[in-house]
């Protein structure tokens, strides 16, 4: 076992009750140290997917957001408070990261994700979360992931309801255009800042795709791969659908 996995006491303590779940335990929770995870979009779904992560003790934690904390963010990004309004998403969630879990190395990348950099921008880790609200962003992080075969957790919100699905062709899964047509463009697809989207239905997706990046690196359960898990928080309902 590399030394660098091995949990120290206050670690052991900390993940005391991973530690002891069976099926997990402490061989899961020693990959999980030895993880990178690239969280694009620290916004509804990345905050709840940095949290948990961190929380869950992933060793390397990169976000990436070229955006700044504004008033009507914080009714759903958790990660992010009042006094940090106008700062840097990205630096602000690398501050509560660090604040929850010491032992997590978060690296705070305030910048957009282009055609010029999205390939040495991914490439330091291991898997990808991608939390954004634009198709342009989202194929250029899917075509990135598929080439460098990193599984790719991608999740989406919109007024009272969620999906999240996780591409990994490299695993025999489907493409991101097998969801996603090139026909497709944002206009098409609902807009948060137009139709609204209530808090917690990012909180309930951000955690489902915080949970598939989990089962990923462990190897437990069986992940989301040509599968997409639907959310219907009015009627609190689960649906899936294959592709």
């Amino acid at each position: 076992m590399p030394s660098e996995t091995k949990l120290s006491p206050e670690e052991t303590r900390r993940y005391a009750r991973h530690l002891v779940l069976k099926g997990f335990g402490g061989a899961a929770q020693q990959k999980l140290k030895a993880a990178s995870v690239l969280v694009v979009g620290a916004g509804g779904l990345g905050s709840p997917a940095v949290a948990y992560l961190a929380a869950a003790g992933v060793g390397r934690l990169g976000i990436v957001d070229p955006d700044t904390v504004s008033l009507s963010n914080l009714q759903r990004q958790i990660v992010h408070t009042t006094a940090g309004i106008g700062s840097g998403k990205a630096d602000s969630a690398k501050t509560f990261a660090e604040n929850l879990n010491p032992h997590v190395v978060v690296d705070a990348i305030p910048e957009a994700i282009t055609a010029a950099n999205a390939a040495n921008g991914l490439a330091p880790y291991d898997l990808i979360l991608d939390g954004t609200d634009n198709l342009v962003t989202r194929r250029l992080v899917a075509t990135a992931a598929a080439v460098q075969q990193k599984p790719l957790v991608s999740g989406a919100v919109s007024m009272f309801s969620g999906q999240v699905t996780v591409f990994a062709p490299h695993l025999g899964g489907p493409s991101h255009d097998a969801l996603f047509s090139d026909e497709a463009d944002d206009e098409t697809l609902p807009s948060c800042e137009l139709n609204g989207i209530l808090g917690p239905v990012t909180g309930v997706i951000g955690t489902l795709m915080a949970m598939e990046a989990i089962k990923l690196i462990t190897g437990t359960g069986t992940p989301l791969i040509g599968r997409v898990l639907v959310y219907d928080a009015r009627d609190a309902q689960f649906s899936e659908i294959a592709y």
